[in-house]
């Protein structure tokens, strides 16, 4: 999938990226957390229209050493406009989230994804499909280390992407989330399809 792109300028230190202005996530409005069939359908129907979407999924953390994730609790999709939050605890809602998931009509973009999708097919027993890691385009564009969704909003917005470490460890599958865990969530998603539009113009 990779173009001939200008190069992209060396990967920012945590330092560099500290200065930067804050990119500007989705806010509470624009972030629907799916509470009914209805609401997962309605879901869908948009996201199939727009044929691609940012994508990520949030468990809850695991500390002990062999604990084993029940993860993933959270599973979200953004358009340029709107994400969406599935609680895989609403199991009625399940099906439509592992249809989009399978879905080759859908492109789901996001950041280290290899992981998620093994919680995936472990709970929803399904095969991913058309999911496209944006780490790999960096790769293919000459970095050499990985690149996440922070260094990859420094590098294409020139914005810092804040990620609450807060929200990162708490519990995702308490079945009320916070609204700091809802905006976390949902920009996750929202920042990957803002970073592919900008990677891949009109794809």
């Amino acid at each position: 999938m990779s173009n001939n792109s200008p190069a992209l300028p060396p990967l920012p230190e945590r330092e560099q990226i500290a200065l930067l202005d804050p990119f500007e996530g989705l806010g509470l409005k624009n972030i629907v957390v799916v509470a009914t069939l209805q609401d997962a359908e309605r879901a869908a129907d948009t996201l199939l229209a727009a044929r691609v979407a940012g994508f990520d999924t949030e468990s809850k953390p695991t500390f002990a050493k062999n604990e084993v994730s029940g993860g993933p609790h959270v599973v979200q999709f953004s358009t340029r406009d709107t994400a969406w939050l599935f609680q895989l605890h609403r199991t009625e809602c399940n099906p439509v989230v592992a249809a989009l998931i399978a879905s080759t009509e859908l492109r789901k973009v996001g950041f280290g994804l290899s992981g998620d999708l093994t919680l995936i097919r472990n709970k929803l027993q399904i095969e991913p499909q058309a999911v496209f890691d944006i780490d790999t385009e960096f790769r293919h564009r000459g970095y050499r280390k990985s690149v996440g969704v922070k260094a990859a909003v420094a590098l294409v917005f020139n914005r810092r992407f804040i990620k609450s470490r807060k929200a990162t460890t708490s519990n995702w599958a308490h079945k009320q989330l916070t609204e700091a865990q809802i905006r976390y969530a949902a920009n996750d998603a929202y920042a990957a399809i803002r970073v592919f539009d900008a990677l891949f113009p009109g794809a």
